[in-house]
Parts: C-alpha cells; structure tokens; sequence
C-alpha cells in the first residue's frame, strides 16, 4: 500500500495580472465547456491551493477573495462543486485523509469523512444518486487503493469498491444513463469501470506500461469506430471513449463498451497528469511542463503550449 501519493510538486505558482487571468478564463471556457468548479454562470471560481479552498469573483471589476475556507490539515488534491436542493455545496479531498463538505450559503464545513486510510486523490458529486435515490453522495478516491460514496445527508458511506491494487490516481462518471457508471485509473496501471448501481466491476483495461494518473470519458469521433459507432451499446455508452493519460507518458483511447484499445498518443516526455477529451481533440498536461492538444481523427498532435516551469496539473 502507498504511504502517499507520490509525484512531483510546483515549488513555485507564478502571478498573472488579472486582465491576463480572465482572458485565459474566457477562453478555456469557450473551447472547452468547462463546467467543474464553477459557479453561477462562471462569475466565480473555486481553486484548491495547499490545505485551504478560496473562492475567487472572475470577472468582477475588481477581482477579489470572496470567502476561504480553512479545515483540512494537508494538500488539498482535489475539489468539486454542485448544487443540490437548490443549495450549493463544495467538497475536497485531501492528503490528511478526509473528505469534506462546504456550504456555501452559510460559508462553513458541514461535514467530514474519514474513512479513508490514506491521502484522497479525487473527488465528485454523485448526479446518479442524487436524481435516482435523492440522495446527497460524493464519490472519493484515495491512495487506499478504495473507491468510496459517501452521503452527506445522512452522514454515512454507502458504499466501497475494492479493485485496485495501486492508489487511484482519477475518477469520473459516465456523461450517459445518468452517470451510473464510473471510469478509475490507478497506479496498479489499469483502468477500471464501476456499474454504480450494482457496485460491481465491469472491466479492467489493460495496456498502460505505468501508473494510470488522469481518466475521462467523452464522445467518441474517431475514424476508427466506423463499424461499431450505429450499434446499440451494451451499457449505453455507445459512441464514448475512455481517454486515460498515463505515467508511461502515453494518452491512450478506449472504446468504453467493447473495451478496445483504439489509439495510442506519445509526444510528451514525462507521465501525463491530466487528459480531457472534448469529441475530436483531447488535451493534456504533463510533467515535461507542456500543454498539448491532439486529434483523434488524424491520430496526431495538433499543437504544443510550453511556458510553464514546473508540472501541469489541471
């Protein structure tokens, strides 16, 4: 078992100039739809930074702090928001093992788990819980090798996934039948799908020659699936792909119902800390400091950022 997540950390996180930081904003959010960790229309911004979650005015004239919030003893790995009952909640996951809930109407910490024995990577709200059962679940992974929903509500876990051999280093829930299924990737260097509704284990990819750091799920545009994309898939997922970046420092495509390996990208010279497919591009973010776009049609890069200094995370 993994006494941490182990991977390298920014020593340093540059300022830019506001007017600088909201034209980056504006335009992530047009070509990418980016929806988590926003709020309200995307006036506001949550970002995790070390052991304390700000929420920061975007696009106000004078940007500013809105409200901090102060809780957890380590790293913050991870944050996601959403709202529930027309109330909007904040959670996070963090190096001290907890995961915790923020209210935002009422600017303090709601609730707190600490069922995981080790550092919690990633961590989601459950749609799937919430429109089937009305229940108010987030989902957490954790260098524990376990996968776990727990309902803020009733403040209970309602269920654990055992599978992974390796800590998990990302989740995500299906965009199809209402989120019900949930892609992992681990440092056991597989990938694994979740049915939530039966808390079983569906498939473990297999092709990744290192530890699986990024997974998500998007529509699938390849060239590849042209005898496959008119049929009905078995779990829905017909016509998305599973997009897991690797630090084997490869970005591979998976057919999420058949589970076939469609397309293999290397280009980056360190492992992949984060992938997010968007239809015919995915973009990635590495440890060798770049940002690169790729093409599933033409199986190819498209474009290299450079500029960072350190990893890129996010």
């Amino acid at each position: 078992m993994a006494a941490h997540i182990n991977e390298k950390q920014p020593s340093t996180r540059p300022a830019l100039l506001r007017e600088e930081i909201q034209v980056i904003i504006q335009h992530w959010v047009r070509i990418l739809h980016i929806k988590l960790g926003w709020i309200h229309d995307f006036d506001k911004i949550v970002v995790n930074y070390a052991s304390t979650v700000f929420i920061f005015g975007a696009f106000l004239s004078s940007s500013k702090l809105i409200n901090t919030f102060a809780g957890h003893t380590n790293t913050v790995y991870s944050i996601d928001y959403s709202i529930l009952n027309n109330d909007q909640f904040i959670c996070s996951g963090s190096s001290d093992n907890t995961v915790r809930v923020w209210d935002l109407q009422n600017n303090k910490q709601t609730q707190l788990f600490n069922g995981h024995s080790n550092a919690v990577s990633c961590v989601k709200f459950s749609q799937y819980h919430y429109h089937n059962y009305c229940r108010n679940v987030i989902c957490s992974a954790s260098a524990d090798t376990t996968i776990r929903f727990w309902d803020f509500k009733d403040n209970k876990q309602l269920q654990i996934f055992n599978g992974h051999t390796g800590w998990i280093g990302g989740i995500e829930f299906s965009p199809f039948n209402g989120g019900r299924y949930l892609c992992s990737g681990s440092e056991d260097k597989t990938i694994c799908l979740w049915d939530i509704e039966t808390s079983k284990s569906l498939h473990a990819l297999k092709g990744h020659e290192g530890c699986v750091r990024c997974v998500d799920i998007s529509p699938l545009q390849s060239n590849n699936n042209k005898n496959e994309i008119h049929h009905i898939g078995v779990i829905g997922g017909n016509g998305y792909t599973i997009c897991s970046g690797s630090y084997d420092n490869t970005i591979r495509v998976w057919n999420i119902e058949t589970t076939k390996q469609y397309i293999v990208f290397k280009g980056h010279e360190d492992g992949v800390m984060r992938n997010i497919g968007c239809a015919n591009t995915i973009l990635s973010g590495s440890n060798d400091k770049s940002v690169r776009l790729w093409d599933i049609r033409s199986n190819q890069q498209i474009q290299v950022f450079n500029g960072h200094t350190s990893s890129v995370f996010a």
